[in-house]
């Protein structure tokens, strides 16, 4: 009963009643990430968008609705940037890729640069190079 509760009342909790809905009726499964989350396709009998196609592609995610937990290789699916879904082509990550890093904005984690607001210690002086304009100069 929670689970429908989440669903009915949330957006961010994996998936909404309309989106479980419309999955169950026409999604097909393609595959699913090492995060848990899910990825289908619908292809309608014509395209309702010249630049996407005729085919609808989504995910479904496993917890919080978190953009960033997408892998590269899904997210470029997603966005029509190929054809073949990871699942479907063996893709292994080049040894230069970087593991996922949640995003930390709004967070206590989050990046501060020195002479920010929110940094903690001393704000940096002014060096005096700044020259404020003035209109008609």
């Amino acid at each position: 009963m929670k689970e429908f509760f989440t669903q009915f009342f949330t957006w961010w909790n994996g998936q909404t009643l309309g989106t479980r809905f419309f999955t169950w009726r026409k999604g097909q499964f393609v595959g699913e990430d090492e995060f848990g989350n899910r990825y289908y396709r619908y292809t309608q009998a014509q395209a309702i968008d010249s630049n996407v196609g005729a085919e609808r592609r989504w995910v479904v995610y496993n917890g919080y609705a978190d953009a960033s937990k997408v892998p590269p290789g899904w997210r470029a699916w997603l966005c029509h940037n190929g054809d073949v879904p990871p699942s479907e082509e063996g893709y292994t990550p080049h040894p230069w890729e970087k593991p996922y890093v949640p995003n930390l904005t709004g967070t206590a984690q989050a990046y501060r640069p020195q002479g920010s607001s929110l940094s903690v210690g001393q704000r940096p002086a002014a060096t005096g190079d700044y020259v404020p304009w003035t209109p008609g100069e």
